[in-house]
């Protein structure tokens, strides 16, 4: 039972809401925990639990335009991701899985909804319509830690963003059916309303788009107000569009995002990785505001069709949906198990349920007030399903881009090979990548896998399984290249996750570059010229492992010359080690170090 409160400010109330979504957005990346079930959970807590926070007593009418404008930003960056480059082969099922899976999931999530949670077939054609979604918020994150093979990954994520709005709309369209219906008049002008209200979306997002698009091209916007300019175009766009037909705004932004995303503008990735910030915020935001506005009541007025109702569409309505859409597809059957048995719902179908759900009950239908309670059910029930059972599920399947995170080494030279034939042997992945193909040959010769192109380059991003690596090395012949390669990936990998080579002329005053430029200093800050120098005099990298009876003291004393340059602890969590490293490694742990030939040594 909640206490009694005084309330919040909305000023109180926006700075805690920013505080627990943020917080438990942190707390499940140091756990290794889907966010999703810890901000549902906080929400909880400070909302029907405690009455600490109570939306609607503390925001009032602002909670409503507040989420509508969210959940149009997320999906307006989720189009952003969507570069029809990085469909290549999975195309085919992603058209399947939006053109055959949206219908037919509405109807077999109506039957579910009917079936399972006992609504009538009003209600249930209108959460049927929403239930179509299956949420961008938390397939990415999913697929992030699960570090999915590409192909799944794509036809989980554009299947995910594109039917976001095409399940809103469902329920717009449904909706409209059972007006018409109460008010005992014909479907056809409604069912007329929507095509012309979707027409119209698409019409304005992709003007819009493309009139982005030109101004940047042609310069008419300056650096620095891009951004601004964007996030007001989205406004107005969603705006307009949504006063045609409601919800059809978010159809309008979707499109806008991916006619952007397929621009091939200079600045999209400044532009996208501000969106992907923003998301961050305005997810936790509107995930807290859910929760913590929930009608607890409702919630535990639910019985055991709510849990048949969950099993319904888990194990039969979303693989009979998938199975039945990529018939006849070229995507193999173990990855059509896979995206099969995911799909977790998230923002959309809990802001736009809660919303369908209060005009129902507004419109004579009762049953509208148990589907608020329903898809916070199910969204609780998928989130925790697949953000705990993603990952052992493709591990089984075969379907990890990598099962332990792997190093991308930059650079076809004696030392990225001699350092990638140490990490291999540690069952460390290992992906050398050099512009030149004469200087992969020794990469090659040693059994290691290799990438001929520019790591930076649009055939990288197709054909390279980023997701399997979580660190990078930059240990080219040009110090330049190597900087520019560790600061445009710093975003994606994390700053503490890049390292190069130091610079050969970085304790100059005149070559010194700023912070904020390049990578982490491998070793012990010797330039290219002096490992490459090292290694023609037979020098290696080779792995010792330190035991009880064996300290880092003692290898150290053993092998005063070597250049430390990996660490695996126990847990397997490889770190790389620079000059201002320190850290000292403890039992248990593998070093990987550039030593001397045998014979010097002993």
């Amino acid at each position: 039972m909640a206490v009694e409160s005084a309330g919040l400010s909305p000023v109180e109330a926006f700075a805690l809401v920013g505080v627990i979504g943020v917080g438990a957005q942190w707390l499940a990346w140091r756990l290794q925990m889907p966010a999703i079930v810890l901000m549902l959970v906080a929400g909880l807590i400070i909302g029907p639990a405690t009455g600490i926070f109570i939306p609607s007593r503390d925001i009032g009418d602002l909670v409503g335009p507040m989420i509508s404008i969210a959940v149009a930003v997320i999906l307006f960056e989720g189009g952003l991701t969507l570069n029809f480059h990085a469909l290549q082969d999975a195309a085919k099922g992603v058209r399947r899985l939006v053109i055959v899976g949206a219908p037919l999931g509405w109807l077999t999530s109506t039957l579910a909804v009917h079936y399972g949670a006992g609504l009538g077939w009003a209600a249930s054609a209108v959460f049927g319509g929403i239930m179509i979604v299956t949420g961008p918020t938390v397939i990415a994150p999913l697929l992030r830690q699960a570090r999915l093979s590409r192909r799944p990954a794509a036809l989980l994520q554009w299947e995910a963003i594109v039917n976001d709005p095409v399940g809103a709309l469902a329920a717009v369209l449904a909706f409209g059916v059972v007006q018409v219906m109460q008010a005992d008049g014909g479907g056809g002008s409604a069912a007329g309303h929507f095509f012309v209200g979707i027409f119209f979306a698409t019409l304005v997002g992709w003007l819009a788009g493309r009139g982005i698009a030109l101004a940047f091209r042609k310069a008419l916007v300056p650096e620095y107000m891009k951004v601004p300019v964007l996030f007001v175009v989205l406004l107005a766009v969603f705006t307009i569009s949504d006063r045609v037909l409601h919800e059809s705004g978010l159809l309008a932004v979707t499109v806008m995002g991916l006619v952007i995303a397929n621009a091939e503008l200079p600045s999209y990735e400044e532009l996208r990785r501000f969106k992907e910030h923003a998301t961050i915020l305005l997810v936790s935001g509107v995930f807290i505001l859910l929760a913590a506005g929930l009608d607890m009541t409702a919630l535990l007025g639910l019985d055991i069709r709510a849990v048949l109702f969950v099993a319904l569409v888990v194990l039969v309505a979303r693989p009979l949906t998938v199975m039945t859409s990529l018939i006849g597809t070229s995507v193999p059957m173990r990855e059509r198990v896979l995206v099969a048995l995911t799909g977790p719902r998230g923002v959309v179908l809990m802001a736009v349920a809660g919303l369908f759900g209060e005009r129902l009950v507004a419109l004579g239908v009762p049953d509208g007030a148990a589907i608020g309670p329903l898809a916070f059910v199910l969204v609780a029930a998928t989130v925790v399903i697949n953000g705990f059972g993603l990952t052992p599920l493709a591990s089984l399947l075969g379907l990890r881009a990598a099962e332990v995170p792997g190093v991308l080494l930059v650079g076809g030279t004696r030392l990225t090979t001699s350092l990638g034939r140490a990490l291999a042997k540690a069952d460390v992945p290992v992906l050398v990548t050099d512009v030149n193909l004469g200087h992969l040959r020794h990469a090659r010769a040693a059994g290691l896998k290799v990438f001929f192109g520019d790591i930076l380059s649009e055939a990288a991003e197709n054909k390279v399984e980023f997701i399997g690596f979580s660190t990078i090395v930059a240990a080219t012949d040009n110090d330049a290249y190597n900087t520019l390669v560790t600061t445009d990936l710093a975003p994606e990998f994390g700053r503490d996750k890049v390292w190069q080579l130091p610079r050969a002329k970085s304790e100059s005053a005149r070559h010194n570059l700023p912070v904020t430029l390049g990578g982490r200093r491998i070793g012990d800050g010797r330039p290219y010229e002096d490992y490459e120098a090292l290694l023609t005099q037979g020098w290696e990298v080779r792995t010792t492992k330190l035991t009880e009876e064996y300290s880092f003291e003692a290898w150290r004393a053993d092998r005063p010359n070597a250049i430390l340059l990996c660490v695996i602890p126990a847990n397997g969590d490889l770190r790389f080690v620079g000059a201002d490293s320190k850290q000292v490694p403890v039992t248990g742990a593998r070093l990987l170090a550039l030593s001397p030939p045998k014979a010097e040594a002993a």
